[in-house]
């Protein structure tokens, strides 16, 4: 049991190593520990660093005038002090456990720019809950692109899960014909594939809206979550679409996807705080297995390890 439990805490350590690094290990590289206080000078390097680490500008800003302000504050006592400092903003998003009920159906509503992950995250999605015994169903609301859709499909099948898609349709009535057929024949989960056309930002955000509205009238009891996927190597674009997207949307959470390798994954903090967005999944290889429910107080210590 412990060895694995060791194995497990090694792992996720290894998926975000380059982020420790650019986030706290370059950040107590740039400066004395022995110093007796903090110079102006080491404060402007913490808060650049900060920042490059993807942090945030005014997340990085308040954290060092906090230092500032500060007249007891030790340059030995930093790592202790990013570490509390971090795990207050994750705490302040509220539980990262992705909402269930059993006995009821349960709809996702996945979002994100396009190239982001979602049609593997809900691929993945779609073969954890079958491995969970749940009935699921995918609905394709990425109708306008041929190659998404089809993408999709081999994706469901190859998790077993079934699929509604209607190329070139509406994506509002392909997502209402797939809450008729998931009442009709007792399906337990609803995965809604959207579109992520940034490019023509009104457009995208008045489809969006159509397809909530619809879930809204047909089966607002069974929206469970709101997700936003997100590339964790986008760093704070990341944060630029989380605003976009939550203006039409209502987002519950977000997921984040290729965070293995990636020296970005400070977004998570970056959301957290701008936003109180919690991320409550993370995608971590290419694997079936490979979408991880996150765990903050993981993610904090494996920072900081």
């Amino acid at each position: 049991m412990f060895g694995f439990l060791r194995e497990k805490i090694d792992n996720f350590k290894q998926t975000v190593s380059n982020t420790a690094k650019s986030l706290v290990g370059n950040v107590l590289e740039s400066i004395d520990s022995s110093e007796a206080e903090y110079s102006e000078f080491a404060l402007d390097d913490i808060e650049d660093t900060l920042i490059s680490a993807d942090l945030g500008v005014n997340y990085a800003a308040e954290l060092v005038d906090n230092l500032r302000s500060k007249k007891d504050a030790r340059p030995s006592e930093l790592k202790n002090y990013l570490k509390n400092e971090f795990k207050n903003t994750l705490a302040q998003t509220g539980s990262t456990e992705l909402n269930y009920k059993d006995g009821e159906l349960n709809i996702y509503f996945i979002t994100g720019v396009n190239g982001a992950g979602k049609t593997t995250l809900i691929a993945k999605l779609a073969y954890k809950f079958k491995q969970e015994g749940k009935k699921v169903l995918v609905a394709a609301g990425d109708t306008f692109r041929a190659a998404a859709e089809e993408q999709l499909n081999i994706w469901s099948v190859r998790a077993g899960a079934d699929i509604v898609r209607r190329d070139k349709a509406d994506p509002a009535s392909v997502v209402y014909e797939a809450i008729q057929k998931a009442k009709t024949e007792n399906y337990d989960v609803i995965l809604v594939d959207t579109a992520g056309r940034l490019q023509n930002k009104f457009n995208l955000m008045e489809e969006l809206k159509k397809i909530k509205t619809v879930i809204d009238k047909q089966a607002p009891e069974a929206l469970r979550e709101s997700i936003l996927v997100l590339d964790a190597n986008t760093g704070q674009n990341g944060l630029q679409q989380a605003k976009v997207f939550g203006e039409c949307v209502n987002l519950t959470c977000a997921a984040l996807t290729k965070l293995d390798g990636s020296a970005k994954g400070a977004i998570i903090l970056a959301i957290a705080k701008e936003m109180k967005l919690p991320v409550k999944l993370i995608g971590v290889g290419e694997k079936m297995e490979d979408v991880k429910p996150f765990n903050a107080d993981d993610f904090i210590d494996a920072l900081f390890s």
